[in-house]
Parts: C-alpha cells; structure tokens; sequence
C-alpha cells in the first residue's frame, strides 16, 4: 500500500512540475489564469500553501483512510457563516513574521494570513489568482509578468502597487534562506501600478510555485525600505507590523500568543469569513491533545506520534493526513563536516549503517511516518530510489570503522534535535552511537529558537532535523547542498557540504523546464550526496492534522496550515 501511496504522489507532483514548468505561456495564462476566480488554498513546508494533494493520503493509504475522518464530516455544511474566533495551538515559536527572510512552519501559519502573495496553488498544484489576477510567462522562459488586482491595499490603507512586488522580490532573493528561489531574478520592472514583469537570467521552472502564499509574501516597501536591516527590522513583529493578506495583527506576545481580526478592506469580497484566529503557543504537546479532545481547541498538528493514534481513536475530533502535500518534508540526521570525527567520510557511514529506518518509523513513529532513503521526498518525480541506503547494521558499522583504522571509543559525540517532538528519536541515535562503540549523549535546547542558532552557528556535532522540499528542488533541496549557501541560518547548507559536481547538477537541473532531463540530473545528485554522507536520510514526514467537526473548509490543501484561511469557516 506504501508503494500506492509513492505511486500517486509521485504522478501528482509531476503533473505540479509541468504545470510550474511549462503550463503557462501566454495562451495559458490568457486562457486559464486570468479568467479563474481568486480561490483558497483549501487551507509551511513544510509544504503550505504546500501540502499533499487533497487526495493522496486518504484514497492511497489504508491505514491512513481507517484512521482518518473526512474533512467534510462533522457539522453539516449550511453553506459559510461569517463571524467566530478560531483557536489553533502549536508548539513552534516563531522568531518574528516576516516570510521574505525567514522560512519555516512557526512563520508561515500566520505570516500567510498576515500577507496575501501574487498566486495560490490549488490541489492539482495548479496556479491560482490572488494579488495576481493573471501572469503570462515569455516564451523564452526569460520574463514573467503579472497583472495584479485593482484596489488591494496594505492594513494601514496605503494600496498594494507593483512597486511592492518588486520589492518583496528582490527583499526575498537578498534574504531569504531559500537563495536558490529566486536567484535567477535580475530585476523587477514595474511599467505601471497594477503591473510586475519579473526578468530572469535563466529559465526558472520553479518560478510560478514560487510566488505561493508561503514563500513570496507581499511586504510593504513603505515600512521596510527605510534604510534598517530587514532580518532585524523592528516592524516584522509586534505594533508596526504592516500586512497585506486577509487577516491584521492584533496581539504578538512572542512564545505565547499571536491574535488576529479579520481585515475588513480585503481585496476578495466578503472574506475572510471568520472574525478571528488565536494561534496559542503551547509548550507541552499533551496540553494540545487535551484541548482537542475536550473541544477548545479548534485546529492543531498533534505533537508526537502517540498523540495522533489517540486522537484517531477519538469520534469527537477529525483527524486528517490530508493536506501539505507540497510540502515534502524529509527527516534526516544531519552532520556537522567541520568537527573533525565527522568530517572523516567513513566514519559518517558507519553511523549510517547502524541506524535501522524501519524501527525508526514502525516503532518509534508508530507508523505515523514513511522511510526513506534520500533527500527528494518519494512523492517526488525526481526521488531516485537506486542509491546507496546503508543501514547495514551495528556489526557491519563497526566493521568498516575497523577497516578504516578508526577506534570509536576514542570519539565522543553529542545529539541535538528539534525539541520537544524530536526526543525520542534522539535518543535512539544516541543509542545506536553507544552500541557502535562510540561516546555519545544528547544536547538538550530549551526552545526551538536556542535549537536553530545553534545549529544554524555551526555549534552542533550533529542534529536530527527536517527540511522540506516545498514542492520543487529548486526552492527546497538545493539550498541544504550548495556550497555558496553555507550562510549560518537555519535550514541552509548547516552541514557545510562542498562538491563541485554537486553544484554543477543542481545547477543545470534549475535551469532547464526539460522534466526529463531534470530527473536525470537529480538522479545523479542523488547518488553522488548518498555516497557522500553528509546526512542520514530517515523517513518522509506526513502532516496529520486534527480539528473539531464545526471547522469548515479545513486547511487541506496542498500547502495545508501553511496557506491563507480567508475561505475556514465555522459551523453554528
């Protein structure tokens, strides 16, 4: 059923690619894109705004459809109801809100209702109006134009121009960790208000995917180009905080609450529909659960895998895999190839031969996630299957230290991880090191902030992690292999990994719309890195998401919690 659920990803995210690709040229954008009414996403990346197909995950996996409740069950559908407080509790904190510098799932779940970005994508992975109401792509791959609606304007009145965009693009391509996204952006014309016409040095078919909700917020340029540094700007939180998306910031006490009311001069008509989202921080993953269960709580990604198979348990709660499909998340135990026991390739081997996959996801994620072998989500056309997997066992790592003239019991190494959802698996590295022969022992950070500067610093040894490939490799997987991204922030090239032919690869993979082509250079990426080491590859995340029955139009699609909700509603 595993390999169902692979087959119809895959076959989705291709026809993603094509459309990102090669579906938009002028007859395209004419034809389909400018007469489409603005649509939700169907509500980070994750993908988000990135997430997996609407169906993929309940009509290819049993298990999945025996545990998880329509989205459309519960309250009957009486057609939107305007009004009502939606109260979504995590456990990510977020730095600030500004998504043209920061990327991740504590950012984007309320930095895409704080900001509208130019398109949507739908559940075919289609592209959708939004500030945009229609694009042409050139012929040449070289320009993309976009015409943007009339009349949309910022929180604090002033309207939306072209002017913005641009700015929002070339602040992105600056700045953001996702360097590959927008590089081949060499300017931003803006021959009139209402019009953005992107010039590209080189074709880019992840270009359209990239100006998703998630990944291309429109930031004012009125606030932010006033000389201050953007990563540090006083307005990405907190009062001055100006946005341009369908909901307001009205509270922002960092790592506890972030509160926002709808914003009454939207651009769509008569959305959002509610009148407020709550996103609570909440430390311990058992509080959310409780909430979920007794009915306060309206919308969250249980933490942990027990907690997702005692919700499914629960008649009162929806429990969904559906939604962030293009998200693509991929967990892995990355190294830190600047310590010098792991900067020995043999060594990086060994501990990948004594992790076993299958304990990882069948027993400690209770089935809750999938194996893996690479960096490219398996869902992806571009996930290639025939390289080395390691995980030979401990007696066979132990064996090639030896050969390799290594004595592990002079090495001591010391596990981070993401806390506090990523403890278990932690420990288990830590126990696969000790069982190798070598020192080892966990790093505990107090909060994600602590956990991402350290690793971002390069302070680590070695941390578990997971990055998502956020629909297309241009935008989610290059940027942990390059070696001109080693940029010291989170979820960057953090390993430090360096190989020319790697850069080559991806290089000509990101610059050409040929699909085919594309698969074969990511084919070969693939095993030159798996040879390489520079992580061990553990399995495929899968977003569970649960929600009270009286949430309508749930945040499904493909970028799930990670997109707009100005379509959610709540039954009476």
């Amino acid at each position: 059923m595993r390999k169902q659920l692979i087959a119809l990803l895959a076959l989705l995210l291709s026809f993603a690619l094509v459309a990102a690709a090669c579906g938009s040229d002028d007859d395209d954008a004419s034809d389909d894109s400018s007469s489409s009414a603005s649509t939700s996403s169907s509500a980070d990346e994750p993908a988000e705004d990135d997430d997996e197909p609407t169906a993929d995950m309940s009509e290819s996996n049993e298990e999945t459809e025996a545990n998880s409740d329509n989205a459309d069950s519960g309250a009957v559908d009486t057609g939107p109801v305007a009004g009502g407080t939606m109260l979504i509790q995590s456990t990510q904190v977020p730095r600030h809100l500004n998504g043209t510098v920061q990327s991740g799932y504590a950012t984007a779940v309320p930095g895409t209702q704080l900001n509208a970005s130019p398109l949507l994508i739908d559940e075919n992975f289609e592209p959708q109006p939004y500030l945009a109401e229609s694009w042409q792509i050139s012929d040449d791959g070289l320009s993309v134009t976009l015409n943007l609606v009339e009349g949309a304007v910022f929180h604090d009145g002033e309207p939306i121009t072209s002017e913005d965009v641009a700015f929002s693009i070339t602040t992105s391509r600056d700045n953001h960790p996702f360097r590959t996204m927008f590089a081949p952006v060499t300017s931003v014309d803006t021959p009139d208000d209402l019009t953005a016409v992107i010039n590209l040095s080189e074709p880019h078919p992840a270009i359209l995917l990239a100006m998703s909700p998630g990944l291309l917020p429109i930031i004012p340029e009125h606030v932010y180009n006033d000389g201050q540094e953007i990563r540090e700007h006083p307005c990405n939180a907190g009062e001055c905080f100006v946005g341009s998306g369908p909901f307001t910031l009205a509270e922002y006490e960092a790592g506890s609450i972030i509160r926002l009311e709808a914003f009454e001069d939207f651009f769509i008509p008569e959305r959002p529909y509610l009148d407020e989202i709550i996103i609570e921080i909440v430390p311990d993953p058992a509080t959310i659960t409780l909430g979920l269960e007794n009915g306060t709580t309206d919308l969250a990604l249980p933490p942990g895998e027990a907690n997702i198979v005692r919700l499914q348990g629960n008649d009162d709660v929806i429990v969904t895999a559906e939604g962030h499909a293009a998200v693509g998340q991929v967990n892995w135990l990355e190294f830190n190839l600047a310590d010098p026991s792991l900067s020995n390739v043999e060594v990086r081997r060994a501990i990948a031969d004594g992790i076993d996959r299958e304990f990882l996801t069948d027993v400690l994620q209770q089935g809750t996630t999938i194996a893996t072998t690479t960096g490219i989500h398996q869902g992806s056309p571009f996930h290639n299957p025939d390289t080395e997997h390691y995980g030979a066992g401990v007696e066979a790592a132990q064996q090639r230290l030896a050969d390799a003239g290594v004595d592990a019991s002079s090495i001591s190494f010391a596990v981070d991880y993401i806390p506090p959802v990523q403890l278990a698996q932690a420990e288990y590295v830590v126990q696969v090191l000790q069982d190798i022969g070598f020192e080892a022992e966990l790093n505990i950070s107090p909060d994600f902030p602590t956990w991402a500067t350290r690793v971002a610093t390069g302070e680590h040894q070695m941390t578990l992690n997971n990055v998502w490939n956020w629909g297309d490799p241009v935008i989610g997987v290059h940027r942990s292999y390059l070696s001109t991204n080693n940029v010291g922030a989170i979820w960057t090239n953090n390993t430090g990994y360096n190989n020319p032919q790697v850069d080559a690869l991806l290089a000509q993979a990101g610059s050409t719309f040929d699909v085919a082509e594309r698969i074969d250079l990511y084919h070969q990426m693939q095993t030159i890195v798996n040879e390489d080491v520079p992580m061990v590859y553990l399995s495929n995340g899968v977003f569970w998401q649960a929600f009270q029955p009286r949430v309508q139009n749930p945040p499904i699609g493909v970028w799930g919690q990670l997109g707009p909700m100005h379509e959610v509603w709540l039954a009476e």
